[in-house]
């Protein structure tokens, strides 16, 4: 089990597990390397799965018609990632869920998901939780990118998140700001002269 000690750890802040929950929960998991700028899931085709980060770093983001692209949400270790939407709907993904990092991820498959939890109600309730939790955040994004200006955003995101800051590539931390990767570098010049 001591491959699995991380994730079974996250889910123990939610709720606790036996140890019979662990294996059942352990069974389920596809376990893969990736290496940096690998794909793991793609637009157009339905995300199988939820993926929990147990080594590297990775971002979710989507091309607009213009070229641009948009990240969504990064993943260091001990994250969730994929494209939520097409995951629950089992639809065609519109995102890209990509390697900034090599790494090591831990996938559960959603049928797997599904039948465990109408076995077990502690996994029904963690995956709740966590949807909860993801959805409150993804609100206070929101709110913050239209009422903050670009320079507090970055201030906000870098006190709390100083590992990302200093792991993930500028063009993609300024998409995901929503400011163009020029201009977060005029932000930091200034911030470092202050």
């Amino acid at each position: 089990m001591t491959e699995y000690q991380n994730i079974l750890r996250n889910i123990n802040r939610y709720v606790e597990l036996n140890e019979q929950d662990e294996q059942e929960f352990t069974s389920i998991i596809k376990t893969s390397s990736v290496k940096k700028r690998q794909f793991i899931v793609q637009p157009n085709f339905v995300c199988e799965f939820q993926t929990y980060v147990e080594k590297g770093a990775f971002r979710s983001y989507f091309v607009s018609d213009e070229g641009e692209d948009h990240t969504i949400q990064f993943a260091i270790e001990d994250w969730f990632i994929s494209d939520f939407n097409s995951y629950i709907s089992q639809e065609p993904a519109s995102l890209f869920v990509e390697a900034l990092e090599d790494g090591i991820i831990h996938q559960i498959a959603y049928q797997d998901v599904e039948n465990l939890c109408e076995k077990n109600p502690k996994f029904e309730r963690f995956f709740r939780l966590v949807a909860q939790k993801s959805f409150a955040y993804a609100q206070k994004r929101v709110l913050s990118n239209l009422g903050k200006s670009a320079e507090a955003r970055y201030i906000e995101f870098q006190a709390q998140y100083p590992t990302i800051v200093q792991r993930v590539p500028q063009y993609a931390l300024a998409s995901y700001l929503g400011m163009s990767a020029e201009f977060l570098s005029k932000i930091r010049k200034r911030l470092s002269k202050a």
